[in-house]
């Protein structure tokens, strides 16, 4: 069963918390040696189940902190008051001619050059 909420995750850890401990309860009862106990293919599953919910729940409390890191910064961003840019007038790009290049100013003494041979 898989859920990616953190109240899901909670109970379902201390579903096989209470699981084991019966598990564990009747083997005492039966009068395992420790080391069988270990072995018991219920504990081990249940003990897996419990290591992968803490994963999970590690994985969810960090998404959780990087959630509140982002907010806190966005809030941060927004608190402080933005500076204004002058906004540019087409007059400005109109009046200003387009500085030649290279090329174009050896064309331009080409034909010169050539007008004045004629």
């Amino acid at each position: 069963m898989v859920s990616k909420s953190k109240e899901a995750r909670l109970e379902q850890k201390a579903s096989w918390e209470r699981q084991l401990e019966q598990r564990l309860s009747q083997l005492e009862e039966k009068g395992v040696p420790p080391e069988k106990k270990a072995k018991d293919t219920s504990v081990r599953a249940l003990r897996a189940k419990l290591r992968e919910a803490d994963r999970r729940l590690g994985v969810i409390e960090k998404k959780e902190q990087k959630i509140a890191e982002m907010a806190r910064l966005k809030a941060e961003k927004l608190a402080v008051p933005r500076k204004e840019k002058p906004k540019k007038g087409k007059k400005g790009k109109m009046e200003e001619a387009p500085a030649e290049s290279k090329r174009q100013k050896k064309k331009k003494k080409k034909k010169e050059g050539t007008a004045k041979e004629n």
